[in-house]
């Protein structure tokens, strides 16, 4: 078939949906947020394509599968094998990082293994392992030197002898002579031999003599010196007296040092073989923090004032006894607040009195100090409360030993022309990618030639590596390191690193499905994109991406819109077929937007702020270039740039921890900056991100936002409840003995375990699917009961509670977000990003307003269609003419030009990034000649 043909789809709220798709062209499905996009890519072609793979495994194979379920469609015909590249299924894991998930890190740890030189740690010489047989060939060049050599195999380098010991080696070996510091004596000299306990000896057993290379079997006696010491063997020139020492491990001749073979796993920070002990290879340590561990400095020592020894239970009482006996012995009192202690007092409190001992309770003790005491606690301590609890006094540092590398010292001290496998791993994708092209031509001081054989072990391996840079840099992502955690990317970062694995693949006849891959990308990355899923297109291969960037959209040989609005007023085609038939498909708003029927009009005037501003002074983080940065109150401000130009570090990591570190004292350090000015300004920073707004399916938009507490107070007025004496908690899914369904403790349905297939979750027997008991549902609130309002969408709660101010606002809010198609009740693990974002967003709107507020908002554009947009920025402007300042990072052209002031970042990212490029009006910034994002606002401004 040349198409995959969908047969009445009822997946969420797809309405019996029938339609085809071109296979081998690149589609794209577009829509109104919550319209049922991801409804039918996802939850239907998707899920279907994986069911079936799935299907035609072992049952044994199944049980390790992450299996989907079927979805709700009579039929799906022409589907091939499917792959999904979403924003969710990023990794959360630490110790993956940009170069282990598309496999780069592993080449280099090959390369390093294979054509690695270990260096000693303290010497900084090379040192080298040899081979048994390169041993034996060495011996004979010397031998056809000198016919006067000694084959020695050492027991004893530099140390202490115990005789009875050493004799008794000396006799299993069949030994008959033996060198003492140089001396060669016979076995019973050695017996006899005076050695003195204080005094350090070399003792190497003879293995035998060679006089005539030609003639003896020499390597039979050099093998059995090496087998006697484990690996060494000393050949020593009697004429000359010069010894030669060679070994099968490598070995620091200055200073003796041993180091263990080089294999691969000696680059891995995930295998003890190669990870820094200190921090286990994950580059960061938790370290406590004595600012953390006395918050509140009023206090006096003897009313609790080191927090963690008032709140974690045991020995709280031996503490406090200590302490008296330590401010006796150092004069001073625990009755004085902790902010009149001078700096040597708070130094012994934190540190400890270096091995002092006291007597407390008729028992000699030491006070090591706060800080010791708790990170030997944490860990040691086998209970998580105990370890939750401490870690609430720390903070993530670079680890002191590996200073972030995240590998042993010895590993580290293996290089390839003085680069260790850790200053590889911190080039981005593109300065990794020249590096690679020139090393194997580049010879100069720090590039020697690359020998014969190192070419032949080294051109496969770099070949690898050089095509999977190149596929990171067709995706736009030449600015990330290869050691940057995947977690700390953005979802549509994470999503174009696993794009980039897919493109060395070669695979073709597949179904490759993309949600918004074009998130956090500049518009002049979004050219490389598009090329890139055309050359997926044209191996042959179906892309279908869900997405709302224009240029995406006018790429697409096939577009799908579903409509016409959100949720229960979605799932439905509006327009189906070529971007010029979407244009003229009237029925379409996002045709109506591509023809500029509909547009999002730039504001007449800007607002003109409070003449007050935040300074960023000094910022230097990451690839910041020292740069000052004024942001204007009062204002709707825009930061903008190229992808990796310093957006997020500048924003995010500086400023916005910098004031949650000065308003509410939250534990994470800003990143590096002089200082910041014109905190008294504003009186509250509100953070709105895309994580997830709960972790479990109970978390959900009522709840967060507090709708729910409201819903639940109006049941609890309505005479039938007062009557039955219900109170607050009958009404509450979460409340164990309320008004819950306790077969399935409020949830609604029963997970049944499978085994070999997935989990199947079957709808509540006693409740049918309500969550709450039959007492609970007996009140109603006109004519619905709590059940039935938790299933409304927020569309259609508003009329319902438009009596209720306290329910009506927030949910009004919720509404002019773009989120009127959402149920109350809805999952928070159901939730997007962009969704969760917008609920957060809601949910601080339904707050008084201050009007000194700055609301930080990292991409709220995500996932948004162009109408989503156009009304997302009337209630951020909204905000604004309150007298608030909202700063955002973005990338959407549409509300760029929106924007009263911009801070434009680049040129480039990575470490060509870093600095303002623009700054002022976007008629302004599009004026700048050297700004990408001016040239992008001067054709729309146009």
């Amino acid at each position: 078939m040349n198409s995959i043909k969908i047969i009445n789809s009822r997946v969420h709220n797809l309405k019996n949906v029938s339609l085809e798709i071109p296979k081998n062209k690149l589609t794209v499905i577009t829509g109104l947020s919550g319209s049922g996009k991801s409804s039918l890519a996802f939850d239907t072609i998707y899920a279907e394509g994986q069911r079936r793979y799935a299907e035609s495994l072992s049952a044994y194979a199944r049980r390790f599968m992450e299996l989907q379920d079927r979805p709700d469609v009579d039929e799906i015909r022409g589907l091939s094998p499917t792959i999904a590249i979403d924003q969710r299924s990023v990794l959360q894991n630490p110790r993956s990082t940009v170069g282990t998930v598309t496999e780069i890190y592993d080449h280099l740890r090959l390369l390093f293994a294979r054509l690695g030189t270990q260096h000693c740690p303290e010497c900084g010489i090379a040192v080298r392992a040899h081979s048994i047989g390169e041993i034996v060939e060495e011996v004979r060049k010397i031998g056809r030197k000198s016919d006067a050599l000694l084959v020695l195999s050492p027991l004893i380098q530099d140390g202490q002898v115990k005789l009875k010991e050493l004799l008794s080696r000396l006799e299993q070996a069949g030994a008959e002579e033996a060198r003492v510091n140089g001396v060669v004596m016979k076995l019973v000299e050695v017996s006899k031999f005076k050695f003195e306990s204080q005094k350090k000896y070399t003792v190497e057993l003879l293995a035998g003599r060679i006089f005539d290379i030609k003639k003896q079997d020499f390597a039979a006696t050099v093998d059995k010196a090496i087998d006697l010491s484990n690996g060494d063997v000393v050949i020593c020139d009697e004429k000359t007296g010069e010894d030669y020492i060679f070994s099968t491990n490598a070995f620091c001749r200055q200073c003796g040092k041993r180091f263990d073979s080089i294999e691969p796993r000696s680059f891995s920070f995930n295998s003890p073989y190669g990870a820094c002990p200190r921090c286990t290879g994950l580059g960061i340590t938790l370290e406590v923090d004595p600012e953390l561990v006395i918050p509140n400095p009023r206090l006096t020592l003897a009313e609790g004032a080191i927090q963690p020894w008032t709140r974690i239970v045991g020995n709280q009482g031996y503490y406090q006894k200590l302490l008296v006996e330590v401010a006796k012995a150092r004069n001073f009192s625990l009755n004085t607040p902790a902010k009149d202690l001078s700096k040597d007092v708070m130094d012994v409190l934190f540190y400890g009195t270096d091995g002092e001992e006291y007597e407390v309770a008729g028992k000699k003790a030491q006070f090591e100090g706060i800080v010791p005491n708790l990170t030997q606690r944490h860990f040691e301590t086998d209970s998580e409360y105990v370890r939750k609890e401490i870690e609430q006094y720390m903070h993530e540092r670079v680890c002191s030993v590996c200073k972030g590398k995240r590998l042993r010292t010895e590993s580290l001290f293996i290089k390839i022309d003085d680069h260790s496998v850790a200053d590889l791993a911190e080039m981005s994708a593109e300065e990794a990618g020249l590096f690679f092209k020139t090393w194997l031509t580049t010879k100069n001081n720090a590039h020697k030639q690359p020998g014969k054989a190192e070419l032949i072990i080294a051109a496969p391996i770099i070949r690898e590596i050089n095509k999977r840079l190149e596929d990171l840099l067709r995706v736009g992502l030449y600015y990330l390191t290869l050691d940057r955690s995947i977690n700390t990317l953005s979802g549509g970062e994470a999503q174009r690193v696993r794009l980039s694995t897919q493109l060395s693949t070669g695979l073709t006849g597949v179904i490759y499905i993309l949600d918004e891959p074009s998130v956090g990308l500049h518009s002049r990355d979004n050219d490389k994109l598009i090329s890139t899923l055309k050359f997926l297109r044209d191996q042959d291969n179906t892309v279908i991406v869900v997405e709302h960037d224009k240029a995406m959209i006018e790429a697409a040989d096939y577009v799908v819109d579903v409509g016409p609005g959100a949720g229960e007023y979605g799932g439905e085609i509006v327009a189906i077929g070529s971007v010029a038939d979407i244009k003229r498909n009237t029925k379409s708003l996002t045709g109506r937007y591509l023809l500029g029927k509909e547009k999002i009009s730039a504001p007449k005037k800007h607002h003109s702020g409070k003449g007050k501003s935040i300074n960023i002074i000094g910022a230097k983080a990451f690839n910041l270039k020292n740069i000052d940065v004024d942001i204007p109150l009062g204002k709707l401000v825009c930061v903008t740039g190229v992808s990796g130009s310093g957006k997020s570090t500048l924003i995010s990591d500086i400023l916005g921890k910098s004031l949650n570190k000065h308003f509410y004292r939250a534990k994470d350090e800003p990143a590096e900056h002089k200082k910041i000015v014109g905190l008294s300004n504003i009186d509250k920073v509100i953070v709105i991100d895309q994580t997830a707004i709960g972790r479990t399916p109970r978390s959900n938009p009522a709840t967060y936002t507090g709708v729910f507490s409201a819903i639940r107070d109006v049941f609890t007025a309505v005479p039938e409840a007062k009557m039955r004496s219900y109170d607050a908690g009958k009404f509450s899914f979460n409340v164990k003995g309320g008004g819950r369904c306790e077969a399935c403790a409020g949830e609604g349905y029963v997970r049944i375990p499978m085994q070999f297939l997935s989990d199947v979750f079957v709808e509540c027997a006693e409740c049918q699917g309500k969550r709450y008991n039959k007492e609970a549902l007996e009140v109603h609130y006109h004519g619905k009961n709590i059940a039935d309002v938790l299933g409304m969408a927020v569309e259609e709660a508003c009329p319902f509670f438009r009596d209720v101010p306290a329910i009506a606002d927030k949910l009004k809010i919720l509404r002019d977000v773009g989120l009127g198609y959402v149920h109350l009740g809805q999952s928070a693990t159901t939730l997007s990003g962009g969704e969760a974002q917008r609920v957060k967003l809601a949910t601080e709107l339904a707050r008084r307003a201050t009007g000194r507020t700055l609301y930080i908002l990292d991409e709220p554009t995500t996932g948004l269609h162009f109408e989503d947009i156009r009304r997302l920025l009337e209630v951020l402007n909204q905000l604004v003419e309150k007298g608030n300042t909202v700063l955002i990072i973005e990338h959407n052209l549409d509300v760029i030009k929106c924007a009263d002031w911009i801070i434009d970042l680049g040129p480039e990212g990575g470490s060509r990034g870093g600095e303002i490029v623009a700054q002022g009006t976007p008629t302004e910034v599009a004026m700048v000649k050297r700004s990408y994002t001016g040239q992008y606002l001067k054709r729309l401004l146009n």
